[in-house]
């Protein structure tokens, strides 16, 4: 160990993690007490992994803190996650920010402070690439198209801002790739909620749980975009058809569009969803290069509403997982096994049930039938913790008829996921 540079050194406790492992390690000698001094690129502060964080009072704690981070120098990834915690002093915070602001290039923060301390001022103009802010509030934004010249993702969590101040801090960085809103509080002038979003460098978007009337995103660049836990009347994508990934869960939405956006999608996963299925066919049906669809918990509008494999088969030709959770309605399965047309290409097959009866594995049994390529089978299941004899016997139906049916298919790998 004494021949290691003191550089490599100074990237073994940089991918330590917490700050007080750091500390401890660098005790070790005088070469790794400069290495944490002049090498130490990354320093963690997280409430969450020390008890002891809990215990200090906030003035120890902001000296804890204070005399940690100005024995480094050129710290470029700094977090502080501080869920639990008093609020901190604001001078103090913003005397954190402005000691490493020249080098730092990942912020993750989420201090609370009195008062409010004004992030997007003190780190602009620098080199950050990544930002996350939880727990914060932006206000007036100034419109600046080089504020963050090179930052590249940024979350906002549980943060207040208006849209018209969401707007303005995306347009000031001209490089951004990735966006994340989780939870934010959007204030609005008047009374409907509508957040138009138009970002032509962002390749994956991420948002969740939010609740308004209308949210436009104008993309040409996007790849990803994942809604999670959200109420929508209106969501509409307008992009150029470089959207390559779809996922979509737990989300109430009147109106979806992703428009044009669909030529190149190679992966859509709707899970505890309403689904129109003739308009959402429709709105997926050009994705000729999809490789997986996943299907899970989804709920039809139309009673009698039946997904036709043979249609799947015939216009995603490329699809080689595919993912279905099965619900019975009068005795009608809501994906049909009709047709000719086999899935070829399909080497993956997930497949579960809520609540399990004896069709169940007949349709296991005929989907087996229309992959003659497949490698792979999961079956997911719910089973509850209160079961009756008749729900015990079933289960052990079902397992039964799986372990006869799978010996004509010993090629198959069978895996059970069960909760």
């Amino acid at each position: 160990m004494e021949h290691l540079p003191v550089e490599v050194i100074g990237n073994i406790l940089s991918r330590l993690g917490g700050a007080r492992d750091v500390v401890i390690a660098s005790a070790t000698c005088r070469k790794w007490r400069e290495a944490w001094r002049k090498h130490l690129h990354t320093l963690s502060f997280n409430s969450n992994d020390w008890h002891v964080y809990h215990d200090l009072t906030t003035s120890q704690l902001e000296i804890l803190i204070t005399q940690t981070i100005f024995q480094t120098t050129g710290l470029q990834g700094l977090l502080i996650l501080m869920d639990g915690v008093d609020k901190f002093s604001a001078s103090t915070v913003i005397a954190w920010l402005m000691y490493t602001r020249e080098t730092l290039r990942r912020l993750i923060y989420n201090v609370r402070t009195t008062p409010n301390v004004n992030i997007l001022e003190i780190c602009g103009r620098q080199k950050m690439e990544m930002l996350e802010l939880s727990h914060n509030s932006i206000t007036g934004v100034e419109p600046n198209f080089q504020r963050f010249p090179c930052l590249k993702s940024l979350s906002l969590s549980d943060v207040s801002i208006s849209a018209l101040d969401l707007n303005l801090l995306l347009t000031a960085c001209p490089k951004i790739e990735t966006l994340e809103l989780i939870n934010p509080e959007i204030a609005m002038s008047d009374a409907q909620v509508t957040v138009e979003l138009s970002i032509p460098t962002l390749r994956r978007v991420y948002v969740e749980a939010i609740s308004m009337d209308k949210f436009i995103l104008e993309a040409d660049s996007i790849e990803c975009l994942h809604l999670k836990d959200c109420a929508l009347e209106l969501f509409e994508l307008i992009g150029k058809g470089t959207l390559k990934h779809f996922k979509i869960d737990d989300v109430s939405v009147i109106h979806l569009d992703i428009g044009d956006t669909v030529d190149n999608l190679e992966i859509i996963d709707v899970s505890n969803f309403t689904i129109i299925w003739p308009k959402f066919y429709q709105m997926i049906s050009k994705s000729s290069k999809l490789t997986k669809l996943r299907l899970w918990d989804v709920v039809f509008d139309d009673e009698d509403e039946i997904v036709d494999l043979e249609t799947i088969a015939v216009c995603f030709p490329q699809l080689s997982h595919l993912a279905l959770s099965y619900d019975l309605r009068d005795g009608v399965v809501n994906y049909g096994l009709q047709g000719s047309s086999h899935l070829e290409n399909v080497i993956v097959l997930e497949l579960g049930w809520t609540i399990i009866n004896d069709l169940f594995s007949h349709w296991v049994e005929g989907l087996l039938k229309l992959c003659p390529n497949l490698r792979k089978l999961v079956i997911h299941g719910v089973v509850s913790e209160a079961k009756s004899h008749e729900e015990c016997q079933m289960l052990a139906n079902f397992t039964s008829s799986i372990v006869q049916l799978m010996r004509k298919y010993m090629h198959v790998d069978v895996q059970f996921d069960y909760e």
